[in-house]
């Protein structure tokens, strides 16, 4: 589904008026993901309403607010960290609104073109792809707990967060996120304790790297694990075999 006219108007517009802001509104923004994402039982957990937001003047006024970001006032890491992570999953959604109706977000792309190499918006005044934020800004600065809410619109993600990251309660966030994740027996880690098996995202296996330094990946999820299932991590985690959950790309939308 592709914007309505008096959208792409309205954003025509604030685009020759803006001037830099702070940073993403994201009190706006919490107001958007209260209103057009619903908690649900099948394994996406969140569903988000797509036509909705393609219609939404507020969401064209959300994503504005992202292009005229002013990045010099980004300072701490917290800041950075929410900013982008925030930025990745309003341009997915972005993304995916615009094209709707498709089946998976890998459907605005092609082989040789795929959708994280493709412009995917501005922030800060410029043109970023979904595959920049996450690969050149958020992985490298060190934060494996940032895998939990990075989304990708589709149903085998961690659920889409429903509240934006913020910096002053980021850790609380990515705490909580990774914890919600790890306790999800259908994408995030099930153990199968007869046949001493523990299967996790794939997720896991693609970004491995990323949770050396915490002692790998088992040692990095043990933590976040429900108390039951840490134990048993402690215990005879390290001669586990491990698996990994089949991928779903389907998008995670509310009508398909």
């Amino acid at each position: 589904m592709k914007k309505p006219a008096r959208a792409i108007l309205f954003g025509a517009v604030l685009s020759l008026t803006a001037t830099p802001v702070a940073a993403l509104d994201s009190d706006l923004y919490a107001q958007l993901l209260e209103k057009h994402t619903r908690n649900v039982s099948d394994l996406a957990r969140v569903h988000v309403d797509y036509p909705a937001i393609a219609a939404s003047a507020d969401w064209d006024r959300l994503v504005e607010s992202l292009a005229t970001t002013d990045l010099t006032t980004i300072d701490t890491r917290e800041e950075k960290l929410a900013l982008w992570i925030n930025a990745y999953n309003v341009l997915a959604i972005d993304l995916v609104a615009t094209h709707y109706p498709i089946d998976s977000i890998r459907d605005i792309g092609s082989f040789f073109s795929p959708v994280w190499k493709k412009p995917a918006g501005k922030v800060g005044g410029r043109t970023v792809t979904l595959d920049e934020i996450e690969h050149e800004i958020v992985r490298p600065m060190g934060e494996p707990r940032a895998h939990a809410v990075v989304i990708c619109a589709s149903t085998s993600c961690p659920a889409l967060p429903r509240e934006p990251l913020r910096a002053a309660t980021l850790d609380a966030q990515l705490d909580a996120a990774m914890r919600a994740w790890i306790a999800d027996t259908g994408k995030g880690m099930k153990i199968d304790r007869e046949a001493n098996t523990i299967r996790l995202s794939k997720i896991f296996d693609w970004f491995d790297e990323d949770f050396e330094d915490a002692g790998g990946v088992l040692a990095f999820v043990t933590p976040y694990a429900p108390e039951a299932d840490r134990r048993w991590l402690r215990e005879k985690g390290p001669r586990a075999r491990i698996v990994y959950f089949d991928y779903d790309w389907d998008v995670n939308a509310i009508e398909k």
